[in-house]
């Protein structure tokens, strides 16, 4: 048996869609391990399902109105998320330039970065155009299916 790309994509869905935290399966000679950060924190972790991100802002907003809209970030641009679990990587190697920085202007099309899934290099690349406002992860960080990479404003 060989894990595809869509069956780890489909695995980590189910991890983010239920209450486990790791998911493994060896058949043979390959294994896999996805394994979902837990935060125990109240700050906003990017890791956080969405539904679970909106709960506690909802709550809040009714509580603090006036101070919740001074808190509340400046617009960010379309989020581009990483299509599965892997590592990320902002530089197609270590001693090259990264793809794109804050500041930088991509078209729809452009690498962006790599997210590195079974040992096999996939490049991400941005559906739309415009500036980059945030990059929201360290390079060589594990990443999340769906998990926001970077913000183009």
């Amino acid at each position: 048996m060989k894990f595809e790309t869509d069956y780890i994509e489909k695995l980590a869905k189910v991890l983010a869609e239920t209450g486990l935290t790791e998911i493994s399966l060896e058949d043979g000679e390959q294994a896999i391990t996805l394994r979902k950060e837990v935060v125990v924190s109240s700050a906003p972790q990017v890791v956080a399902a969405p539904v679970q991100a909106a709960a506690p802002v909802a709550a809040a907003t009714p509580v603090a109105s006036a101070p919740a809209a001074d808190v509340a970030p400046a617009k960010k641009g379309t989020p581009i998320t990483s299509p599965m679990v892997g590592t990320f990587y902002k530089a197609p190697s270590p001693d090259s330039e990264p793809f794109v920085s804050v500041g930088s202007t991509v078209s729809s099309g452009d690498v962006v970065c790599i997210v590195e899934a079974m040992k096999m290099m996939n490049e991400i690349e941005s559906e739309v155009s415009g500036k980059v406002v945030e990059i929201c992860v360290e390079d060589g960080q594990p990443v999340e299916f769906g998990q926001v990479l970077m913000y183009v404003e």
